[in-house]
């Protein structure tokens, strides 16, 4: 039997994964780059989340090895060409990431320190839950080095903060720290020294004692709603509401809760 916390197998050379019960670890393994993300990591940290969702994890914690998270898009690297099949792929990656993060099939955490730039930080917006160290630092640097954003920013990062705001972050690019990301709504948790990982593990145990059916519905509500108008959000709740009613793990909470003389 497989032990907790051993690896059960690594996606690829630039992420590694590791699951202990339902929960599972993805980290991103370039720490010499600053897990920028190069198409090879964004090839290999897609497969760690499919592989998550195909061995039903509950949650995926989403972290980088090394002095930082992901300090975006490896600037360094060979350039593909803007035409290319092989820069149309990596963009479809990329793109192919947030729906696999924000798919009702698991929840996830980013927890994040050192950097969190631009792909790096668009990876961690994809996330249910973002934590970060006191220090971390985050940005969105793509207009200023010529870029565009991509994982669907340009529509997720307006729901976060608004329009106005989420022209600011992205047109100017300059980068803010944590207490201001947590001021704007951006991110979660921030945390102190040696906090990041423990904080990220409790959200994690909390989630999976959560009926998984319900956690599974409620996510898609969200989802849904960004995509729909009020009408049919709510529609969907009355769906969900009915499905939620009948399921046997909500039952069973139900019951632990009136156990307990919680409301």
């Amino acid at each position: 039997m497989q032990s907790p916390g051993a690896p059960v197998g690594a996606p690829g050379e630039f992420v590694s994964y590791t699951r202990a019960g339902g929960v599972a670890v993805i980290r991103l393994n370039r720490p010499d780059r600053l897990n920028a993300a190069s198409p090879e990591l964004v090839t290999d940290f897609k497969r760690a989340i499919e592989r998550a969702i195909a061995e039903r994890a509950v949650v995926a914690i989403i972290t980088g090895e090394g002095r930082a998270f992901c300090a975006g898009h490896d600037l360094k690297a060979e350039a593909l060409a803007p035409d290319s099949p092989q820069a149309l792929d990596h963009l479809h990656q990329l793109q192919d990431i947030t729906r696999l993060l924000r798919s009702a099939a698991i929840i996830s955490i980013a927890a994040v320190h050192g950097y969190a730039l631009g792909a790096g930080l668009e990876f961690a917006l994809s996330c249910d839950f973002i934590v970060a160290d006191e220090h971390t630092r985050f940005g969105f640097p793509e207009v200023s080095v010529g870029l565009s954003v991509t994982g669907g920013i340009s529509f997720l990062l307006p729901q976060a903060v608004g329009l106005p705001m989420a022209k600011e972050l992205i047109l100017l690019g300059e980068p803010f720290g944590a207490e201001r990301a947590l001021a704007l709504g951006l991110i979660n948790r921030v945390t102190g020294p040696g906090r990041l990982l423990p904080v990220a593990h409790d959200i994690a145990d909390r989630l999976q004692q959560k009926p998984r059916h319900a956690l599974a519905l409620a996510k898609e509500s969200f989802e849904s709603a960004l995509r729909s108008d009020v009408e049919t959000a709510m529609a969907l709740e009355i769906e969900n509401a009915l499905l939620t009613g009948d399921s046997t793990d909500a039952e069973a909470a139900r019951t632990e809760f009136a156990t307990n003389g919680q409301a």
